[in-house]
């Protein structure tokens, strides 16, 4: 019997060993997060996370661990996008770019903009409230009390940053050219604290060789909480869907490079302030993240969801209408 006991315990170890070495099981069909190859420019494929050391001074480093297992571990930042003025079926059909990494990713199918025009969106999306704000006037106008998630994350030691494209200077508060200050949430928190953070942190984003939001993404220094504005052609406010897809596909590419995205730190989540009014407000949301892959979130959801994800970011408690909001984090599995 003993005998036989031990002929049997090798058997079983030599078949554990070939199974160890086999194939993968054929009805795992999902490639690994991130592995999905994604066009960027021309012949320019955005590659899997990989382990990146970080650079000298960058935030939320990873430690050599977290960064092998990049791929299962949610991300700590997000880089939330902000387009504009379209309906979620207009978006899929006239912007084949973003369409294609909604697939790849993960999207939303019932997320609804919470207010029409423009500027309590972006209020709501940042502040968790449109703060009674029903048009688009200026910061003279509408002088906004309390803190955003950006102030309340920098009050927690953490990191926060807006990148505005062709804003003429940090926190600039009148509309200039293509620079929509109602498209800048930041310039519109008036406290003393909020004012001065919105000075420091609330700046131009150069361009796709240079500049703040490029040195950024290229030292993997990217903030906790980062907010990227296009102007008013880019973001498909003033020019087509197609020059906004184009943006995106010269932007997102080098993003997905970058050391934070690389090292699974970062999400990036790409969102409309409103639709165009021909429907109930619904907007496409699309998450990019190494975690995500062909999610398609179905549950309601609002600005005030994206609030609330970037609170839980940063462990600040969600401002007002985000407290009681579905979290878009949740949604995602982030």
């Amino acid at each position: 019997m003993r005998r036989w006991g031990r002929v049997a315990a090798v058997a079983a170890a030599v078949a554990m060993s070939v199974a160890g070495c086999g194939a993968p099981d054929a009805a795992v069909t999902s490639p690994p997060p991130g592995s999905s190859p994604v066009t960027g420019t021309s012949g320019a494929v955005v590659p899997a996370p990989t382990a990146v050391a970080p650079s000298a001074g960058a935030s939320n480093p990873a430690s050599p661990a977290a960064a092998s297992s990049a791929a299962g571990a949610a991300p700590v930042k997000a880089l939330v996008v902000v387009e504009e003025n379209h309906s979620q079926s207009a978006v899929l059909s006239g912007m084949p770019y973003l369409a294609s990494l909604a697939d790849t990713y993960g999207q939303t199918s019932a997320y609804r903009a919470v207010a029409h025009p423009s500027l309590p969106n972006y209020l709501a999306v940042i502040g968790g409230s449109t703060f009674g704000v029903t048009d688009d006037r200026p910061p003279a106008d509408h002088p906004v009390a309390g803190a955003s998630v950006l102030d309340s994350a920098i009050a927690r030691a953490a990191t926060a940053k807006a990148y505005i494209e062709d804003m003429p200077g940090p926190c600039t508060p009148v509309s200039s050219g293509d620079y929509a200050v109602k498209h800048n949430p930041w310039a519109y928190f008036a406290d003393q604290t909020d004012r001065g953070n919105c000075r420091n942190f609330d700046v131009p984003t150069g361009t796709a060789t240079g500049g703040a939001l490029y040195d950024d993404i290229q030292a993997g220094t990217l903030p906790t909480i980062g907010l990227l504005i296009p102007n008013l052609c880019h973001d498909a406010h003033n020019c087509p869907l197609s020059t906004a897809d184009a943006w995106l596909q010269q932007w997102l590419p080098i993003v997905m490079r970058g050391p934070d995205y690389r090292a699974g730190r970062l999400a990036i989540v790409i969102t409309f302030d409103e639709d165009d009014n021909s429907g109930d407000n619904t907007v496409l949301t699309t998450v990019i993240a190494p975690t995500v892959h062909h999610v398609s979130a179905a549950g309601p959801l609002t600005h005030y969801s994206l609030t609330r994800y970037l609170a839980e970011l940063t462990g600040t408690p969600p401002p007002a209408e985000a407290a009681t909001a579905a979290s878009l984090g949740t949604a995602f599995g982030m």
